[in-house]
């Protein structure tokens, strides 16, 4: 179900743990399965489960627990809006109306075409620069309506494009 690369990877992270502390890596197969993936099913979660050798509902309790993982398509470019109390105190409302005015969809959802997902998250540990998000793995911070517009131009670009024609 994985790469002989990823399970590799796996294996080196297996390594930094004692032999019975193996269960320990399960983090870290999750994000190499997602990275490979795109997402983690059920099916992968089980699959990981069997090859750090922890029961799946463990598995299972660590994917779902934390928003770094995604249990579903999340389109090939992921946003992620901190939202908590910083943020909101700071913006972060503003920021998600502008994002969703311009991808077309709301917090949780996909646009059309499985470009880019938009994603609420609690925190993403960055409160100085309130408010912020997650391009990809890049920060953004001190957003405002035009700072959304100028990140999204390079990601919509072909569509705004098309859109002019």
């Amino acid at each position: 179900m994985l790469s002989p690369e990823s399970l590799n990877q796996i294996n080196l992270e297996a390594q930094k743990y004692p032999a019975d502390k193996r269960a320990s890596v399960i983090m870290a197969a999750l994000r190499i399965a997602q990275q490979e993936k795109g997402y983690l099913s059920n099916s992968l979660i089980e699959y990981i489960a069997g090859v750090v050798e922890v029961p799946p509902m463990r598995a299972f309790e660590v994917a779902t627990f934390y928003s770094m993982y995604e249990l579903k398509p999340c389109g090939e470019t992921q946003i992620n809006v901190c939202t908590n109390i910083s943020c909101k105190l700071r913006g972060s409302d503003e920021v998600v109306a502008r994002l969703e005015e311009r991808l077309g969809v709301k917090l949780g959802e996909m646009t059309p075409d499985g470009k880019i997902g938009l994603k609420e998250v609690e925190c993403l540990g960055a409160c100085v620069g309130a408010p912020m998000l997650q391009l990809n793995k890049d920060y953004i911070e001190h957003l405002t309506p035009e700072k959304i517009d100028e990140m999204l131009e390079p990601l919509l670009g072909a569509q705004l494009a098309g859109d002019k024609a």
